[in-house]
């Protein structure tokens, strides 16, 4: 349930058209639901704006099944996260609609995305970053952001960064992603005045360490205001960039606030 029928809901009760008796099961199950193996946050939507989503990994399908189910029932949209084809095609069978990106492991069970609003985009490295990069961009886009995506453009050759000025310039918020190094989240914050979120991956050879010299290198940016999520995060990016994007939209997190009456 989000904040728009949580209010019609409680103005249908104000105006005497339904009775607090038929309002409560619709409630009943705020704000947690108990399902034995997990506790589902149903107030997350009305706290943040977004949904709880899934973490696939130590799961079995089955749990996975009950907890699409319980979201289901409810018309919540949910977000599956870290999630092998294999799952995700057993999943399939349960939820024929299920919408599954296999180089993200994201899969997703609601109403198609609309246009979407502001900007969110996504740039990586190289085209081994392209899984971390993908959920990053399919979180913001199921989340309500208008996305772009943008691959391979790392500081190997950086007239390909170049290229995408325009793009730079319109986004509200870019989320660049990098291993190896990690060099293009700084040089990406320094091209634009869009807040930039930087993911380091586990992408590279040696020293690179399992994705700790990216993340190092992006907290030890000389750009200031770079922020940096955890490694192969590009969920958290994504979520992240989105939130962002929607508080630019509306004006804050519970949208814009009304205006002063004149006296």
């Amino acid at each position: 349930m989000d904040r728009e029928t949580l209010l019609r809901l409680l103005r249908r009760v104000a105006k005497g058209e339904l009775a607090p008796e038929e309002a409560l099961p619709r409630l009943s199950h705020l704000p947690f639901e108990d399902l034995g193996f997990a506790r589902l946050d149903h107030h997350r939507l009305l706290r943040r704006g977004f949904p709880e989503a899934v973490y696939g990994e130590g799961k079995t399908p089955s749990e996975i099944v009950r907890i699409l189910e319980a979201f289901s029932r409810r018309h919540v949209p949910a977000l599956v996260t870290r999630l092998e084809a294999r799952r995700a095609a057993s999943l399939r069978r349960a939820f024929p609609a299920l919408a599954y990106h296999p180089r993200a492991r994201l899969a997703y069970l609601g109403p198609e995305p609309g246009p979407g609003e502001g900007l969110v985009l996504v740039v990586s490295g190289g085209t081994s970053d392209a899984g971390v990069a993908e959920e990053a961009f399919w979180t913001a886009r199921y989340l309500g952001a208008r996305a772009e995506l943008r691959l391979d453009v790392g500081v190997a050759g950086l007239h390909r960064l170049a290229a995408l000025s325009p793009l730079l310039l319109e986004a509200r918020v870019v989320v660049a992603v990098a291993g190896m190094e990690g060099a293009l989240p700084s040089v990406v914050a320094g091209l634009t005045g869009a807040p930039v979120i930087g993911v380091p991956t586990s992408v590279g050879y040696g020293v690179q360490d399992g994705g700790k010299t990216p993340l190092f290198s992006m907290l030890a940016s000389c750009v200031p205001g770079l922020l940096v999520v955890n490694v192969d995060a590009g969920f958290s990016a994504g979520y992240a960039a989105a939130l962002l994007n929607r508080l630019a939209e509306r004006g804050g997190p519970h949208g814009p606030r009304p205006r002063k009456r004149k006296p």
